[in-house]
């Protein structure tokens, strides 16, 4: 739009110089001084008008620069926007590949754990149909049953032996030995070194049988797997309270001990 009003006054000043020549042609045959006047006032007022139309058209120029400005400085704040967007979306896609990827690899885990669980089942299956030919007759009852994972255990062979006390757990779950069993999967767990499993099935034992003999053996090892996986703030309180609860038990002399070495030497984690 401005610069079409420019172009219209540029003609429009084209047009009053013609007509300017135009005059200056006429008075040259005319002798007359009233008629000269006449014709120079005439000049003027054109030339007047011709000086009004040169301050329009460097008025519209100027506002016509400014638009200029405007334009090519909107333009280039658009593209420094436009970078930016470019910059998020980047991130956004290397966000979402990130989550793509942690939710492969928990997918993978979980097909993990199943075929885990899928396989415990078989061997579960397996042993149950293994104890069910292996020529038992009716007078072999769970004493049986329990000294022949006792058996296994001594023979260190612990992942077949945790399967057949867990199996005998399930199998006799009121008996007078079931709390023993219990004790010696958490045992088969810390023979494995597994001190974090191992954990978790004394503390089983802790809650379901915590009259049982064996529970200052329980709670003495339970200390020691945590001490094992640097948590020895928390084993020096399970050595504190075999020590309390049961002072004359064997167990009890095995944790003051145990203490005494521990504060030879600086604790790993506080």
């Amino acid at each position: 739009m401005v610069r079409y009003d420019i172009n219209k006054l540029q003609m429009q000043n084209i047009e009053l110089k013609n007509e300017i020549n135009s005059l200056h042609e006429k008075t040259k045959g005319v002798a007359k001084e009233d008629s000269f006047n006449v014709v120079r006032a005439s000049q003027a007022e054109l030339q007047s008008t011709l000086n009004n139309l040169s301050k329009d058209i460097q008025n519209l120029s100027g506002r016509f620069d400014e638009s200029k400005f405007y334009t090519e400085n909107t333009l280039k704040n658009m593209t420094t926007e436009i970078d930016i967007i470019k910059l998020q979306i980047t991130s956004l896609e290397g966000q979402i590949k990130d989550i793509k990827t942690k939710l492969d690899t928990m997918e993978n885990q979980i097909q993990q754990q199943k075929e885990k669980a899928k396989e415990q089942k078989k061997e579960e299956i397996d042993l149950s149909k293994k104890e069910e030919t292996s020529g038992e007759d009716a007078s072999y009852g769970a004493k049986a049953k329990y000294d022949a994972a006792y058996a296994t255990f001594e023979s260190k062979k612990y992942r077949e032996a945790r399967d057949q006390f867990e199996y005998f757990t399930r199998e006799f779950p009121n008996n007078d030995l079931t709390a023993n069993a219990y004790f010696w999967i958490a045992e088969t767990y810390y023979r494995e070194k597994d001190y974090e499993n191992a954990i978790l099935a004394y503390e089983t034992l802790l809650k379901k049988y915590p009259e049982n003999k064996k529970i200052p053996n329980a709670l003495y090892k339970q200390a020691l797997c945590f001490i094992e996986i640097g948590e020895n703030k928390v084993g020096r309180v399970l050595l504190e309270q075999v020590i309390d609860r049961y002072p004359q038990s064997t167990e009890s002399k095995l944790a003051q001990k145990k203490l005494d070495d521990l504060n030879k030497k600086p604790s790993k984690k506080k």
